[in-house]
């Protein structure tokens, strides 16, 4: 495939999260101290509150974003991570030009987003794995061309890329249909080339592989690692797939209520939000262990996930992790025995439950 690179891979000291960057080159992102604030109308049920709400209406603020800032360099992939209402589609939308900030400041590659400058928003692409970009009662082909006269790509740039994307997605057999007869992951896929003609240096991703089966959520990640590669585009993606998120970035930024609780490598996250480690034990054959023993292995500060006649599984603090795995050999005959971090998705959880009372966290990446 022959992408032309948006911009060249400057050659510099690597910073702790694995990606490159020098104080010389500008980042392609940053925010400072972004705001969004919604005034939002509520009131009582009823007739008469509805009616009372014609002459008075009552209205809260709702603070979607707040005060968040962080710089993304030229290449990376980063997981833009929270639960629900967090804040993130909010803040793509601001940093694409769809929403204005109550307060605060964007650079998107040179750009201010929210004043939609033509050569910014030629060189961006949003793509919402909940929303239709693609026009629904056409064939996909017509929306391509669509897009083609909309970005005013030359004939033979756009016939390479879209052949290009046709290929590497397997959408040959779609791209003749109209939209609304393909399932969700053919739409997905097409939103996704349609998405990518222009070739842009920046690409905002908010759940893309939502509702997609194991399969298709395994191609569309592939194809977004080739696509970085190719191009060194700038991607920011929010996903509740953790699958999604180790596959593809090296650093996350994790926000909750609108407040940044976390940038920084994904080692480094599991390293602060989770303090234990977990020791899956195998007995060998006719080896019995009873719960007094096993709770003694995992002592006052852990606890024992799970015990059976074939095995045991304790949850310990990282400090203890050793002189634990070295009491368990010397006092049971073990037939394997691993050390594990807990899941990726158990620590998110552990981070989003945590919510404000964690103070916000920025890894050092100068």
């Amino acid at each position: 495939m022959r992408w032309r690179r948006a911009m060249p891979i400057p050659e510099f000291p690597v910073r702790p999260n694995g990606t490159q960057h020098s104080p010389r080159v500008a980042p392609a992102i940053r925010v400072e101290h972004l705001r969004k604030v919604y005034v939002v109308p509520e009131r009582e049920t009823g007739l008469k509150s509805a009616v009372g709400s014609l002459f008075h209406r009552k209205t809260k603020d709702v603070t979607a974003v707040n005060d968040i800032g962080f710089e993304i360099a030229p290449g990376e992939v980063v997981g833009f991570l929270g639960p629900n209402g967090a804040g993130k589609t909010t803040t793509l939308k601001m940093l694409s030009g769809l929403l204005y900030p109550t307060g605060g400041e964007a650079k998107v590659l040179g750009h201010t987003p929210w004043e939609r400058d033509r050569d910014y928003l030629r060189r961006m692409a949003l793509i919402m794995g909940q929303r239709n970009q693609l026009a629904w009662d056409i064939p996909v082909m017509d929306s391509f061309e669509l897009n083609r006269a909309v970005f005013r790509i030359p004939p033979d740039d756009f016939r390479q890329r879209r052949d290009e994307l046709i290929e590497m997605l397997e959408i040959e057999d779609l791209v003749r249909k109209p939209v609304r007869n393909l399932s969700l992951g053919e739409r997905m896929k097409c939103e996704i080339a349609g998405s990518l003609l222009h070739q842009p240096a920046i690409l905002f991703l908010d759940e893309p592989t939502i509702g997609l089966d194991v399969a298709m959520q395994r191609k569309i990640r592939a194809f977004v690692a080739d696509y970085n590669q190719r191009t060194n585009a700038t991607i920011l993606l929010t996903s509740h797939y953790m699958a999604d998120v180790e596959a593809l970035c090296e650093r996350v930024i994790v926000i909750h209520h609108g407040t940044l609780l976390y940038d920084g490598g994904l080692p480094g996250l599991v390293t602060r939000f989770s303090p234990h480690k977990t020791i899956v034990v195998e007995f060998e054959e006719g080896e019995q262990v009873d719960a007094a023993m096993a709770a003694r292995f995992a002592g006052s500060a852990g606890e024992v996930v799970e015990q059976s006649p074939f095995g045991l599984t304790l949850r310990v603090p990282k400090a203890e992790t050793a002189r634990i795995t070295g009491q368990v050999l010397a006092h049971i005959r073990v037939a394997d025995l691993t050390v594990e971090d807990p899941p990726i998705e158990e620590v998110i959880e552990r981070v989003f439950t945590s919510g404000r009372d964690a103070a916000p966290t920025v890894e050092a990446v100068a």
